[in-house]
Order: C-alpha cells, then structure tokens, then sequence
C-alpha cells in the first residue's frame, strides 16, 4: 500500500495537469519508505504519449538524494489519452526495485485517476491508495 499525503498527492495531479497535453513525471524522495520531497522533473521527450528523465538532470536528482540519504520512494508520470496503468515501455524502465511507480490520468479534465503499482522484474502489481491529511 502506498500511504501519500494528500498534498504531495495534489501537487502530482497539478503537475500532470500543466504539463498536458505532453506526459508529466517526476519523483517523491524520502526516507524509510516514507514519501516527503517532491520533485518535479523534465520530460526529456516532451511527448504526449511518452516520457523520459532527461539523464542530467536524472544523475543530479538521485546523486541530491544519495546526499541527504533519501531514495526515490515514488516515481511518477501521467497518461494523457489513456488509462493510468503502466505501458509496456514503463514496465521495461521500471528500474527501481522498492518504489511505488504512481500514474495519473489527464484525459478527463473533470476527474482524477491516481493509482500506484510495484513493478518487479516486469510484473506488475496495483496497490491500493491511501491518502493521508
């Protein structure tokens, strides 16, 4: 189970939103599991329909987070014209073992579709959400 709070959780959805009509994504650093620091990132592809960390400001990120000994305890990305669960090409990019890979849907300017799935070794799990205050 993935256990958010709700504004981490706004600031996601507020992401995939600006961003649209191209794929947003970026990563929730913590520690022990917990998700505390959001950090929005550069879609590399500037894409509607895929997204990639751009490797610069990717090596910058995780070498900031080896530094205050967080991990990236969410990886996020938005679907803009599809459904929020992992394309074929997420499952194969899915490289970090111990996240929680979260996907939200803009295709429905009227409604949220937040989910969050373990990927390990190309399955592919959905977890259930819970948001805290």
């Amino acid at each position: 189970m993935l256990s958010i709070s709700q504004e981490l959780a706004d600031k996601i959805v507020a992401h995939a939103r600006a961003d649209h009509p191209d794929e947003a994504c970026g990563v929730i650093a913590g520690k022990s599991g917990v998700p505390e620091r959001f950090i929005p990132m550069e879609n590399a592809e500037r894409s509607p329909t895929f997204y990639r960390f751009d490797s610069m400001e990717q090596f910058r990120v995780w070498r900031e987070m080896d530094d205050l000994d967080e991990e990236p305890v969410v990886i996020y990305h938005s679907h803009t014209a599809t459904e929020a669960y992992p394309s074929r090409t997420d499952i194969s990019y899915a490289s970090e073992p111990g996240a929680h890979y979260v996907l939200v849907s803009t295709r429905d300017e009227n409604e949220v579709e937040f989910r969050s799935y373990r990927i390990l070794d190309g399955v592919v799990t959905e977890e259930e959400v819970r948001f805290l205050p």
